[in-house]
């Protein structure tokens, strides 16, 4: 299975991740790891574009390959982005289900972004400012596809939220 986790920066993707992959052994892939371990070990110019989607795609391409359920962690703020989960999870054959994350409390938001350190090395973290003019173009479900939403709010919240998606679709992947 392939298991999108989407959203603005500063919303609690990485969390929700890391806590479900290691719930469902599964393995994660996060672009900004992979963004990171580019910026650190070439000179391509920032913004990288979409190089760290490519590398995601093959990374996560493999895992499936053998077996292996997948949660993406990425902002995929651009159409491209987000029809390219559904194409890998499609040539993969596994079900896809992608979570739009999203804070509703604005103000928890801007006080998680202003907080928020770069746990990677390499990767500079965006500023509330920066967050507030990303180019992250509204969810169009018929150019998108679907999703559902979660707010990040509260963790544990948001992860049986989840679960209560993720249920009918692990019950069809069962022999």
């Amino acid at each position: 299975m392939l298991i999108v986790f989407a959203g603005l920066p500063g919303t609690g993707k990485t969390t929700l991740s890391r806590r479900l992959a290691a719930e469902l052994s599964a393995a994660v892939v996060r672009v900004d790891a992979i963004e990171a371990a580019i910026v650190r070990s070439t000179d391509l110019p920032r913004p990288l574009g979409p190089v760290g989607y490519v590398v995601a795609h093959e990374v996560a391409a493999a895992c499936l390959a053998v077996g292996t359920t997948v949660v993406i962690d990425a902002v995929s703020p651009v159409p491209e982005a987000r029809a390219g989960w559904r194409t890998l999870g499609a040539a993969a054959g596994v079900p896809v289900q992608v979570f739009e994350v999203v804070l509703f409390d604005l103000a928890e938001h801007r006080r998680r972004v202003r907080a928020r350190g770069s746990d990677l090395n390499g990767l500079v973290v965006p500023t509330w400012s920066e967050v507030l003019v990303y180019d992250y173009q509204p969810w169009d479900p018929g150019r998108d596809g679907p999703r559902t939403i979660i707010d990040g709010l509260d963790a544990d919240e948001a992860l049986a939220a989840v679960h209560v998606q993720l249920e009918p679709s692990t019950a069809r992947t069962k022999p």
